[in-house]
């Protein structure tokens, strides 16, 4: 918005010039998200109380784990919605709001969110303990992966069919006919392992926090042809704007994991865990980084392949891998305090966020 108001204006004021440039419209979107978490933090987490909306830490879930978790009791959750305003508001300031790419991941975070929003309402308002059906979350995730799926076939990118290999110097794998079954997997299997990792205080708006710096840089170099070129990577019109987006994720979540940090004082809920979950997985589509996803979030792979395995090898083995699924409670039953778990899973993903980077000079 501040794009068009203010930048118009720079042949008679030149220093609104700066609105032009990307890194700065970024950085300030960053700022800006964080501020707006800071401001309204305390007031939802305020309203959140009074209204009763609170963490329900399930007995039959797991004995031991309830022990564990039962100081969470009663935590306001539905936190995602101090991040969603956060991010939407930021983005609608900072980013040009006619970009397509800008477009479409608002549309799919703001659809991951109103899924999200349901299943929480149920549990929280409705008092059903189990909210939304898996199969009718699963069933808006694909929806929304048919959606986007056809969008891109329809678009103007020549390369939206090819799958980037990472450290190979132009090579990608040609998807053909399954490129819509691929896009509905990165999305559902994006929102669902971000949900999964939310178990812990801070633990998965700390990791998202770090993809989504590296999502940034992969952004912003997809998006300029010198860039591009110069690394051998795709060039995406226009995905330059991603970066403000990436950014408010970035700043949103920071802001939010101020009151989500250990002990928290409110926990983002599915509506804050599937949206952005989402909107990684749509950012990944469109800049055609779907592989560095998988490395980036390396802790949320791990954390919903631990899940699968736990499941499957109980199933058809009869016994269970870990001790308790996710993975982070496998820790926890371990013998790590919960801030422990939290601190070296966030230096994993600090770490798999660099070797993301780095990736685009390993060709």
């Amino acid at each position: 918005m501040l794009y068009y108001l203010l930048y118009p204006l720079h042949t008679t004021f030149a220093a609104l010039n700066i609105f032009r440039y990307i890194t700065f419209r970024s950085a300030m979107a960053a700022l800006t998200a964080f501020v707006i978490s800071l401001i309204l933090g305390p007031i939802l987490i305020k309203k959140l109380k009074k209204l009763k909306v609170g963490e329900n830490i399930r007995v039959e879930d797991s004995q031991r784990l309830h022990e564990l978790q039962r100081n969470k009791q009663d935590t306001p959750t539905m936190g995602g919605l101090l991040i969603l305003t956060a991010i939407f508001a930021s983005t609608l300031l900072w980013a040009d709001l006619l970009n397509r790419q800008i477009i479409i991941v608002l549309f799919s975070t703001f659809w991951l969110g109103a899924t999200g929003f349901a299943d929480d309402y149920l549990k929280q308002v409705k008092k059903r303990s189990k909210g939304l059906t898996p199969t009718a979350k699963l069933t808006s995730q694909i929806v929304l992966g048919l959606v986007l799926g056809i969008i891109l076939l329809l678009g103007p990118q020549q390369n939206n069919l090819r799958l980037d290999i990472p450290f190979l110097k132009n090579v990608s794998m040609n998807l053909d006919g399954f490129f819509i079954i691929f896009v509905i997997l990165v999305i559902a299997g994006s929102s669902n392992a971000v949900n999964l990792t939310d178990g812990l205080d801070g633990l998965a708006i700390g990791i998202v926090v770090m993809v989504a710096i590296a999502f940034a840089v992969l952004s912003y170099v997809s998006g300029n042809l010198r860039f591009s070129d110069y690394l051998f990577i795709p060039y995406i019109k226009g995905s330059g704007e991603l970066t403000v987006f990436c950014s408010a994720i970035f700043g949103a979540g920071l802001g939010f994991l101020w009151f989500n940090c250990y002990p928290a004082s409110i926990f983002m809920g599915d509506v804050g865990a599937l949206a952005l979950g989402g909107a990684l997985g749509t950012v990944a589509l469109l800049i055609k980084k779907e592989m560095l996803l998988v490395i980036a979030g390396g802790i949320f792979v791990l954390e919903a392949v631990s899940v699968i395995l736990q499941v499957a090898s109980f199933k058809i083995l009869k016994k269970r891998i870990f001790r308790i699924a996710p993975v982070h409670h496998h820790f926890q039953f371990l013998g790590w305090q919960e801030n422990k778990v939290i601190v070296r899973f966030w230096i994993v993903a600090g770490l798999l966020a660099l070797l993301t980077i780095v990736t685009l000079k390993i060709r």
